[in-house]
């Protein structure tokens, strides 16, 4: 299909997918005819209905959307196939593509994925890989069969994840490396040298469940290197909390300040306050001593440790 424009079809809804979106826009020769994206859902306090942020880059530029609950309807598999699609690009979406769906387009359907695949294939791929402590990451562009992220990968790039990485600067990072590398395969696409599918190898395979609010307390059981990182890879969202002298605060920020277990370590369960100062709270963890250096009290907003500790005066002894 030497150089001649692309009739798409694009699929998604969270803030992730809209630089792929907008990619895509953006892209020579190619046509956007209509975005598929999730129901309108409350949200907020008030439960009032919010329209996914994909849909609203798809009608600040005027490109129809779609909105069904599920793509298994007759009616939904006709209004595609009037679409006339050459391919069809899903980032994020979040309903599953029935096989007639997928082989509707004439090229199928591309899938931006945020993982190095096979690892970390599932709904949340960022937050795990930081947790789990990985050295890097990035985004695959992948041709979707019916298996869960198991497609074969058309493009990847990489992308280190450093020590100050958080969820939210990973997300914002990768959805960008994401819309670089589709429109690097749509460049290909329509020159005639579409990029080879390569098979996922077989062996590798993780999952990355969904990010559950019930993950939010911090288990100091774990090793104080294990609770930084998920604090890192939960914010923006769950966020973490721990129990503090009787009040549940939000931890946001936090750094290992001795790895293990040793000589100079008091000999307390883990949770307890071991210090508390201008420099942070130091807890005693399942292994090292984690200092909290940014909170948040209920109500309240971010704050550094050693302003917490200034409403707090009897938490400032050494313990």
């Amino acid at each position: 299909m030497a150089e001649s424009s692309l009739r798409l079809v694009f699929a998604g809804t969270p803030a992730f997918a809209v630089p792929a979106l907008e990619a895509c826009l953006s892209a020579s020769g190619v046509e956007v005819t209509a975005v598929l994206t999730q129901p309108d859902r409350p949200s907020g306090r008030g439960r009032l209905s919010a329209q996914s942020p994909v849909k609203q880059a798809a009608i600040a530029t005027g490109i129809p959307v779609l909105q069904p609950p599920s793509l298994k309807a007759p009616e939904v598999l006709s209004d595609l196939a009037g679409l006339t699609p050459d391919l069809m690009v899903v980032v994020a979406y979040g309903l599953i593509l029935p096989r007639a769906v997928l082989a509707l387009p004439v090229h199928g359907c591309w899938n931006l994925h945020a993982s190095l695949l096979p690892r970390w294939r599932g709904a949340a791929p960022i937050q795990r890989a930081l947790a789990e402590g990985d050295a890097e990451t990035g985004v695959c562009l992948m041709q979707m069969e019916p298996g869960l992220d198991s497609g074969p990968v058309l493009l990847r790039a990489k992308t280190p994840i450093t020590e100050l990485d958080t969820g939210g600067s990973l997300h914002d990072r990768l959805a960008q490396l994401g819309a670089e590398l589709l429109v690097k395969g749509l460049v290909l696409l329509r020159a005639g040298t579409p990029p080879a599918p390569q098979r996922q190898p077989r062996s590798g395979a993780t999952y990355a469940r969904k990010l559950d609010k019930s993950e939010s307390r911090l288990d100091f059981t774990r090793s104080a290197q294990a609770l930084e990182r998920q604090i890192r890879a939960f914010d923006p969202w769950p966020g973490t909390e721990a129990a503090v002298a009787g009040e549940t605060l939000r931890i946001w920020r936090a750094q290992v300040l001795r790895e293990s277990n040793d000589s100079n370590t008091p000999t307390v369960s883990p949770g307890h306050i071991i210090a508390a100062s201008r420099s942070g709270i130091d807890f005693s963890t399942g292994r090292g001593v984690l200092r909290v250096t940014e909170v948040q009290r209920s109500g309240g907003r971010r704050i550094h440790a050693a302003d917490y500790l200034n409403a707090r005066p009897d938490l400032r002894v050494r313990r």
